[in-house]
């Protein structure tokens, strides 16, 4: 087992030298070279520029700020373990993200033809591999007032919190090295085709379904939450599941990083410094605080005691809903989406069948059902022409729900294939002494104190 062990680190570490090497010797190209797609970098709006690089700053923040919410909530002998396997994907996504990762989120569509024009499922992975034509010129469709290469590093951060987001659920369980070949296998066939589907200018659900999601309900949460209900199913619950959180104070410093970085999570999603970013800044923070007024009194309502726990669950529960509909809606409205997707979650997290399957940290019941709830109301209550029920009518509110229906089966029964596919060359789970040992000493040789 021990030489299997080594092997594997051993296809690891050449895997990240194979990528150096290559991006050593890379001739990368220059968009002066090519078509009309980038604009010349007269069309840069320096305040945009300044918005973006602050935005990108606060989503790399939310990482650490979920390490921090995650590690809170888990036994005392999982702590280190659970947190790094959010750390890790500032690494491992990075990387990815640079070789292909973006590329396939927005290259060049590979789709479908329908009705004679052309929807995206996935981008073409040669187009911007280690971000060739990815400099200062900015690109004519996808973001024309900032420098491509800003673009491209503010959605790797996207990227990075996707698979972080699913670690709260395989926590206390699940191998290290397994957990790193998942998320990979993960972002590439899982995240990188929702992420063109939906945000690509020619994408399947957003040009043709006219999906709204402004800064990653869809691609972001919904995804997360269904892979994370899918690693539960296949790994099985723990061996016990009854347990006191560690560190309450962890879990709100945790929540108070992320409801600082969604600022750039979803105001940063306008990709300017204008009247959108203001409004998603707004709607933003009050539906979290409605959320969190909601979870509060609704355990109160139901004989549980207000907890800070309670408080910041209910917090972040609200950030989720409200991020596809950021820029979308107003700020009356968005105290309804915090409010909504509370009641709904919280009664999620208590759900007896649902604890039977043991979500560690109740991953699909907050972000799941989460982004969830926020598709449904942005499907009802989003402004602008043809954008919702209310505005557009009941066709566009079908197409949103049959949209959700396929993003739910994807990332579900995909995540499902990935996991036993890793299964088959790691094991995802370790051993049962190693699980009663603990995460943080039987892999990687750490403690808390």
């Amino acid at each position: 087992m021990e030489k299997k062990l080594e092997k594997r680190w051993i296809v690891a570490f050449l895997i990240t030298a194979a990528v150096a090497i290559t991006g050593l010797f890379w001739e990368h190209a220059s968009p002066t070279e090519t078509s009309s797609q980038f604009n010349s970098t007269s069309t840069i709006v320096p305040a945009d520029v300044a918005w973006l690089l602050t935005a990108s700053c606060l989503v790399l923040l939310m990482t650490p700020g979920l390490a921090f919410f995650y590690g809170g909530m888990v036994g005392k002998k999982n702590v280190i373990s659970t947190m790094l396997k959010s750390f890790i994907c500032l690494g491992v996504i990075s990387l990815l993200w640079v070789a292909v990762g973006f590329s396939l989120s927005f290259g060049e569509s590979i789709g479908i033809t329908i009705d004679g024009v052309k929807y995206g499922i996935i981008g073409n992975p040669t187009d911007f591999a280690f971000f060739d034509l990815v400099d200062e010129h900015p690109h004519a469709q996808m973001a024309s007032t900032i420098p491509f290469i800003l673009f491209a590093l503010f959605q790797m951060k996207f990227a990075v919190i996707t698979p972080a987001i699913i670690t709260g659920s395989l926590a206390e369980r699940i191998r290290f090295i397994s957990f790193l070949l998942f998320i990979c296998l993960f972002c590439l066939c899982i995240y990188t085709p929702l992420c063109h589907m939906v945000w690509h200018p020619n994408g399947l659900l957003g040009a043709y379904f006219g999906v709204k999601d402004f800064a990653g309900g869809t691609v972001v949460h919904m995804s997360a939450g269904f892979a994370a209900i899918a690693g539960v199913l296949v790994l099985g619950k723990r061996k016990n599941v009854e347990y006191i959180p560690t560190n309450i104070p962890f879990v709100l410093l945790g929540t108070g990083m992320l409801w600082f970085g969604w600022f750039g999570f979803n105001a940063g999603s306008a990709l300017a410094a204008n009247h959108t970013a203001a409004m998603a800044f707004a709607t933003t923070t009050i539906a979290s605080a409605s959320a969190m007024l909601t979870w509060a009194f609704f355990d109160r309502l139901n004989g549980r005691k207000v907890s800070a726990l309670g408080c910041c669950i209910g917090a972040v529960v609200g950030l989720v809903a409200i991020t596809p509909a950021a820029g979308f809606v107003s700020i009356p409205k968005s105290i309804f989406f915090g409010f909504a997707a509370s009641i709904v979650s919280n009664v999620m997290v208590h759900w007896k069948q649902l604890k039977k399957i043991d979500d560690t940290l109740d991953v699909f019941a907050c972000h799941g059902v989460g982004g969830i709830m926020g598709m449904i109301l942005t499907a009802i209550f989003a402004e602008g022409e043809n954008a919702s029920l209310l505005h557009g009518g009941w066709g566009v509110f079908a197409h949103h729900m049959i949209a959700l229906v396929l993003v739910a089966v994807f990332s579900f029964f995909g995540a499902m294939v990935l996991y036993k596919f890793t299964n088959l060359f790691i094991p995802l789970r370790v051993s049962e002494e190693s699980e009663q040992l603990g995460l943080d000493l039987s892999q990687h040789n750490e403690t808390l104190s």
